[in-house]
């Protein structure tokens, strides 16, 4: 009887104590390169353990399960462990949501754990954790900048290199792509990935080329370019061997960084700094070009304004004509045509003006200066164009053309006279109709029937509307698009704020068409849904090209011909892709 009293006291203590559920992590804040492990601890045997989605993390390993129990002093304790091995996969504060277990018909849940991602951190290696292989595999990335210490709008290249030996690469993706802030920035395609011999570090060894990027920094002092990082899946050999004798292969996924580059970026001199300087650099040529300089009456001439070279072609405007005041000119037509390589920009940007003649006369377009800064001397020149003379061979002269002016002003005298008159008279009625019988009473008296059905019809249409959330946040995002490109074409003169209504323009279009969130806007998923609705292949890729735009042209200078382009492509890419999406 006694003992079947301290089972009943041993049963009932374990049934009243407490139910401790709890989530640990090995570290709050990691790099983007290193691994997380997580423990779902519980002092219960719960069933029904639900883990979480662990969103923001690639699963490595897990989940693995400890179970251990002992008794203390007539005491008994036990634990329960859920282990699991994360991989961030991107940068920020990244929540890990709440694991659940059933006990006794109850439900206990973890906290939520936020943990911070932050850029790839070198890494040493646990001697004791080494993976399986012969122990002289070699793989690791690598940033070559061609230059740590440019002028500004000088162009660098930034090329990455995965160099590996003794080992197997069967794909990557990319964790965290660089950032190029105040760069202006332009990829250069890689249309085959190809492996390579070659060197590191004394060891010979094989490299890929994976990205190749041409930068032109916008600003001088100290800029850093941000690391790109790679989730590899990789081969290994083991020390086992088959049946047949063959070394047994193991895959496994290892994580490199390029790491961050510091690039010291020197100011253009300002003391010898010529007037009108635009931020050209390179090595250019100027010339002003006349399509006619002999006109006749009614005729007109195209005035073309060029540089040519190479350089930072799509960073610096063009000078401006200055023309007498019986030529009249119009806006320029801007024209561009430049090819980025890895030895930078080259090419020729244009800038048609249409001058017009009002007066018969010679007339004179003033020399026209253009300034640039020579990178390979380091000195500012000046290239002057020569005058050009206009021949405006018949037509009305200046004195021919006033009389006609007084003419018009002595008619605008003599209408004066008679502005006091007036043009228009109400008449008012002499006898005034009764109320009943009018037309407003028979309207007061019609217009409940009429207003009292369109009200009920007009409620349950809002009714209708109310409950349909998904139309309702689709009708929102056209609103939005329709507001922000209205908005960046209010901005046409102000660079950023357009850039910035015209990217959330695109992408609240995106959510209206797709039906997506902005957290699903990747690159590669735009293009999957897109061309799963049946858009042109080149549709696409123009609307991709030109959201990556947006964000980088903020930083660049950028002309207003230059502006209203991308706003006239937004609208034309836009409009090309309601009538394509099905």
């Amino acid at each position: 009887m006694k003992r079947y009293l301290i089972l009943f006291l041993i049963t009932f203590q374990g049934l009243m104590a407490q139910v401790q559920f709890e989530a640990r992590v090995s570290k709050n804040s990691l790099g983007i390169n290193e691994r997380l492990r997580i423990d779902f601890i519980m002092n219960v045997d719960g069933d029904n353990f639900e883990q979480p989605s662990f969103e923001g993390f690639k699963m490595v390993a897990g989940p693995s399960q400890q179970i251990s129990q002992s008794w203390i002093n007539g005491r008994s304790s036990f634990q329960k462990i859920y282990s699991y091995i994360l991989q961030p996969e991107r940068k920020g504060v990244v929540t890990i949501k709440q694991a659940a277990i059933e006990f006794n018909g109850q439900v206990y849940k973890t906290n939520p754990i936020k943990v911070t991602v932050t850029n790839a951190v070198a890494q040493e290696r646990d001697p004791n954790d080494r993976p399986p292989g012969s122990g002289n595999e070699l793989l690791t990335l690598v940033a070559e900048i061609s230059k740590t210490n440019p002028y500004l709008n000088e162009p660098i290249t930034a090329v990455y290199k995965l160099y590996f030996n003794n080992i197997g690469v069967t794909g990557f993706k990319e964790l965290a792509k660089p950032k190029y802030n105040d760069f202006w920035n332009q990829n250069i395609d890689i249309k085959q990935l190809a492996i390579e011999e070659g060197n590191f570090q004394g060891q010979k060894c094989y490299y890929v080329i994976l990205k190749k990027t041409i930068l032109y920094p916008q600003k001088s002092g100290k800029l850093t370019i941000e690391p790109l990082s790679l989730d590899i899946g990789v081969q290994l050999p083991t020390n086992r061997r088959d049946m047949f004798g063959q070394m047994i292969i193991t895959e496994d996924n290892k994580v490199v960084s390029a790491g961050a580059k510091t690039i010291n970026v020197r100011p253009l001199p300002e003391s010898t700094k010529p007037e009108g300087f635009t931020g050209a650099v390179g090595r250019l040529n100027f010339t002003v070009t006349p399509s006619k300089t002999t006109l006749k009456n009614g005729e007109g001439l195209d005035l073309i304004v060029s540089a040519q070279g190479t350089g930072n072609m799509k960073l610096f405007t063009l000078p401006k004509p200055v023309v007498p005041n019986a030529l009249e000119m119009y806006d320029p037509v801007h024209d561009e045509q430049v090819t980025t390589s890895l030895s930078g920009m080259s090419g020729r940007i244009t800038d048609k003006y249409t001058i017009v003649p009002q007066y018969r006369g010679k007339y004179a377009i003033k020399p026209m200066q253009f300034s640039y800064f020579d990178l390979s001397s380091g000195t500012y020149k000046t290239i002057t164009s020569k005058e050009i003379m206009i021949d405006v061979m018949d037509g009305p002269t200046p004195a021919e053309a006033n009389p006609g002016a007084s003419a018009s002003k002595n008619a605008v005298a003599k209408a004066d006279q008679f502005k006091n008159i007036k043009s228009r008279t109400a008449l008012i009625p002499i006898e005034k109709k009764d109320f009943y019988d009018s037309n407003l009473y028979l309207g007061l008296l019609f217009a409940p029937f009429i207003i009292i059905p369109i009200i009920i019809l007009a409620r349950k249409k809002k009714e209708a509307m109310d409950s349909d959330v998904t139309g309702n946040r689709i009708r929102m995002n056209n609103k939005l698009a329709k507001k922000y490109l209205s908005q960046a074409k209010k901005h046409l003169n102000n660079k950023e704020p357009f850039y910035i209504a015209l990217e959330k323009a695109m992408h609240n279009f995106l959510k209206a068409k797709l039906h997506i969130e902005t957290s699903e806007m990747s690159k590669d998923n735009i293009r999957e849904l897109l061309l799963s609705r049946n858009a042109n292949p080149e549709t696409v890729q123009n609307f991709i090209a030109l959201t990556e735009n947006c964000e980088f042209a903020r930083y660049a200078p950028a002309s207003s011909a230059s502006i209203q382009q991308d706003y006239d492509k937004a609208v034309l890419i836009i409009s090309e892709l309601e009538k394509q999406i099905v």
